[in-house]
């Protein structure tokens, strides 16, 4: 059978969002739905239908992201849903490849989401872009090193998070284009960070803000919920759990972070979705404390080769020749040559020997800065033709800081 397959208009969205509640077992409250489709856009919604009934969705969310040495706009793929009735005939592979057609007829050469399930996306060409940790901190056990910073202009602030709105959306804008795999936040997406009704809650709390600030101006805040609690003998137990901590430079990061791990009648503080190179491994003096687990982050697919390599910096020269593999977008398949150097990039298409074929999976795993093509290599998942030529393309695609985007879109 064949599911025709078309964007929805604002009228269908009654018929459209109970397939994603249907496929993700979700049944969120009348208010989240709304916020869902006020960041909707409909001429990037995707329906495929059997008769007059939607069974499956996608959607796209036009975002600019900080790549390696610059911003580009990113199609954030979002919303993919088959209902379980409708499983195994082939329409998701439809929902995706008519997406990643749309995506190229935009002019986006990029695309990004997050996975529900992490064995799906690589079928249509994603690949494993960045990573988080979350900490789960003992307070007794969070002693920073002798020589952290400290800035004796600092102050902490503590402030409603919806009366300091304009100053955490300053503090985000100017950190968000220091690391690979963040994006701009829209109004609606600043609603959902701040949102504090009941269900948001989820027993932790109300959320809270602390700034950090000078006679200049705010320089970071954190955003956390604290879940109340005593042990039997009378010792408080309380958990804090953080949402985020941003700061823009590294004496009010760590100020912020001591503030957070020093409440009072708080026994432990969580902490997900954080960057694996986050500074605070290095304040921490006892770093087993942190009790880190690791999860993934971005998946990215590469969606025009040429002008995604050329798109982003560099961090040292190579000239290489890559054999790209790609059976979902047949325009990328076939030989590259990237040559750059962190000055700038160039990349075309050419019939040369390959030194290397991998499939275009691998070059979105690495597009942000932290893939596994050496890792690939050795796992015997792509092919070096010419000795080096593998590390090389990853040394010069390597970027620091890491990639991290820490909010799911």
């Amino acid at each position: 059978m064949t599911y025709p397959i078309r964007p929805i208009d604002e009228s269908e969205w009654p018929v459209y969002f109970p397939v994603l509640e249907e496929a993700f077992g979700w049944t969120p409250h009348p208010q989240q739905r709304e916020r869902f489709k006020a960041e909707t856009e409909f001429d990037r919604t995707l329906a495929a239908f059997d008769g007059d009934v939607i069974v499956g969705t996608t959607a796209v969310l036009s975002l600019t992201m900080t790549v390696p040495g610059g911003r580009l706009p990113v199609a954030g793929v979002t919303s993919v849903s088959v209902l379980p009735s409708h499983r195994r005939r082939g329409i998701l592979s439809a929902l995706m490849r008519r997406q990643l057609a749309d995506i190229r007829e935009r002019g986006e050469s990029v695309a990004a989401l997050y996975a529900s399930e992490t064995v799906i996306y690589g079928r249509y060409g994603y690949g494993r872009a960045s990573h988080e940790l979350s900490f789960h901190i003992n307070k007794a056990g969070s002693a920073f090193v002798k020589n952290a910073p400290a800035d004796p202009s600092l102050r902490i602030r503590v402030a409603t998070p919806a009366d300091v709105r304009p100053d955490l959306e300053r503090v985000f804008a100017s950190v968000a284009t220091r690391r690979p795999g963040r994006y701009d936040r829209q109004p609606h997406a600043w609603d959902a960070v701040l949102a504090d009704e009941e269900f948001d809650q989820r027993g932790n709390g109300p959320l809270r803000s602390v700034l950090a600030e000078d006679d200049g101006g705010v320089r970071g805040y954190a955003l956390f919920r604290i879940k109340g609690g005593w042990e039997a003998n009378g010792l408080p137990a309380g958990e804090l759990k953080l949402q985020e901590l941003e700061a823009t430079d590294p004496a009010a990061y760590a100020l912020l972070w001591r503030n957070v791990l020093d409440r009072d009648l708080v026994a432990k503080i969580e902490a997900g979705s954080r960057p694996v190179d986050d500074p605070l491994i290095a304040l921490i003096a006892d770093q087993r404390q942190l009790r880190a687990g690791w999860a993934d982050d971005l998946w990215v697919r590469v969606v025009e080769v040429d002008k995604a390599l050329a798109a982003r910096a560099y961090s040292a020269p190579v000239d290489v020749v890559i054999e790209v593999e790609d059976d979902v977008c047949p325009w990328n398949a076939g030989r590259w040559r990237l040559t750059a150097d962190p000055t700038g990039a160039e990349c075309k298409q050419v019939e040369d020997e390959p030194d290397v074929t991998l499939p275009v999976a691998a070059l979105g795993s690495a597009y942000l800065g932290d893939g596994l093509l050496v890792e690939s290599l050795e796992a015997g998942l792509l092919r070096e033709h010419s000795s080096g030529s593998v590390r090389a393309l990853a040394t010069a695609m390597s970027w620091n800081p890491k990639p991290w985007c820490g909010l799911v879109f």
